[in-house]
């Protein structure tokens, strides 16, 4: 199964951040249709049920950033 989140991502603003969020949660196994919006603070995905929270976060954090909320 699957599911589709909204994240919400703090101090991302331009499209270079975009494209790093991106980037992190492009490798995480089982995350699809990513579309990072850094005017909006956000990043839509789908993802598979085996990916938590922490997956999430943790990409985000590797891309410079901090995941406020999902």
């Amino acid at each position: 199964m699957s599911k589709t989140l909204e994240l919400k991502i703090e101090g991302m603003t331009c499209g270079h951040c975009e494209a790093s969020v991106t980037k992190e949660l492009s490798k995480l196994e089982g995350a699809s249709e990513i579309k990072v919006s850094a005017s909006a603070g956000t990043a839509n995905l789908t993802v598979a049920d085996s990916v938590t929270t922490d997956d999430l976060a943790a990409a985000v954090d590797e891309a410079g950033y901090k995941l406020i909320s999902n």
